[in-house]
């Protein structure tokens, strides 16, 4: 997401790890699914690399072979990339795998909560994936499909 007032807050009080959801309304559980699943930046790349994100764990695949051209770009669009590559693995968890939902923590982190009760750091793995390429994001998947 773009929001321009918080990225010149960003610029001055340095970046932050990852995305925050305040007072999310516990009732309104596809409402916060809805914006967490917006990805805006992640959606432009893959689109200019002709990739479809449908939400499909195919698409998670097709997102491990992008060259990252993306680390060549800056600390700053690196975090946001990894952000949103990180949400959209959460949103194809929460989609497609059962029992899966988004769970906030206290500090507004957003994490996917399996139906065994495990919790999936899914904005943590995007990070590392943007900047290292590890985990790749078909892998988190995988492992999450299974619990």
């Amino acid at each position: 997401m773009n929001i321009p007032f918080l990225d010149n807050w960003r610029k001055r009080h340095g970046g932050s790890r990852g995305t925050a959801v305040m007072e999310a309304a516990p009732h309104d559980a596809e409402g916060v699914a809805q914006l967490l699943s917006e990805c805006e930046l992640l959606r432009r790349q893959a689109e200019s690399a002709g990739i479809d994100l449908a939400d499909t764990p195919e698409s998670l695949a097709a997102l491990d072979q992008l060259l990252p051209r993306w680390r060549d770009d800056g600390p700053e669009a690196l975090a946001r990339l990894g952000n949103d590559a990180g949400l959209y693995l959460g949103t194809v968890v929460v989609r497609t795998v059962p029992g899966a939902v988004w769970q906030v923590w206290p500090s507004g982190r957003p994490v996917v909560r399996l139906a065994s009760g495990r919790e999936i750091d899914v904005v943590g793995a995007g990070l590392d994936w943007a900047l290292d390429g590890a985990p790749e994001l078909s892998q988190v998947y995988a492992e999450a499909s299974e619990a």
